[in-house]
């Protein structure tokens, strides 16, 4: 699904959001492992799963003609610096729910692009029918969290080391719900 563009200015930086487009593919695939290597906040190591060009051009196709789907980014002064998705399914079982995921470049942490993508996210999904959001968060990543929490998402769950980093020790990882008010 495809949103409109919208213009943000904080802390003194001016950015947009929109939906991602087929030609941002190459700047995405870069992105992805620039900031994998930026924070242990990620799922992956640097250059780990990582997608090439045409895998996001793939990605970007699909998600604009899903109606479940949404993949944002945001730029600034004409580059890239962070994307959010959110992404459905078919089964029946599921197709209440999306799964949503973010990450900023650390240059641009601290203007809010993240929480507004989480904003446009959430506002394209209660107006699209979307009756649950869910997310994985590393528990030691608070300002994620509580960010998480002030916009009606709640913590349903914590899976016990979860995950292990190359510093050999093991996080937990909080799944966290937001349901939209029926």
């Amino acid at each position: 699904m495809m949103i409109d563009q919208q213009e943000y200015y904080i802390k003194g930086l001016s950015y947009s959001i929109r939906s991602a487009e087929e030609k941002d593919a190459e700047t995405l695939s870069s992105l992805r492992v620039q900031i994998d290597g930026e924070t242990e906040n990620m799922d992956r190591e640097e250059g780990e799963a990582y997608i090439d060009a045409t895998g996001f051009r793939r990605i970007i196709h699909l998600d604009s003609e899903k109606s479940r789907n949404l993949f944002l980014v945001a730029v600034v002064a004409g580059e890239i610096v962070g994307y959010s998705r959110c992404e459905g399914t078919v089964l029946k079982r599921f197709c209440h729910r999306v799964e949503f995921g973010v990450c900023v470049a650390r240059e641009f942490w601290g203007h809010g692009i993240g929480k507004n993508l989480l904003e446009k996210s959430i506002e394209w999904a209660d107006q699209t029918g979307v009756e649950k959001m869910t997310l994985n968060v590393l528990a030691s990543n608070e300002k994620a969290i509580e960010l998480y929490q002030k916009s009606g998402f709640e913590i349903e769950g914590i899976l016990k080391k979860d995950r292990r980093h190359a510093d050999g020790q093991y996080y937990d990882t909080i799944v966290m719900g937001r349901f939209r008010d029926l």
